[in-house]
């Protein structure tokens, strides 16, 4: 197997300044937001905990009256 080399991160001599707090809030408010709509999930979710209730529960019913 070859041998795995190791990059390293070039440095700039010349600092930037950072940018402003203003510029930064700015730039922070154009970009969208990421809020997605996931109540059809939970919905899902209590759907199926529901029907694997009723199956466990009609799983013992069955077995009491089979034994």
């Amino acid at each position: 197997m070859s041998k795995k080399k190791k990059r390293q991160a070039r440095r700039t001599t010349t600092k930037e300044a950072p940018p402003s707090t203003s510029a930064a809030k700015a730039r922070r408010r154009s970009e969208p937001e990421f809020n997605p709509d996931y109540s059809y999930v939970i919905k899902d979710l209590k759907r199926i905990g529901a029907l694997a209730g009723t199956f466990i529960v009609f799983l013992f019913v069955l077995a009491f009256f089979l034994n």
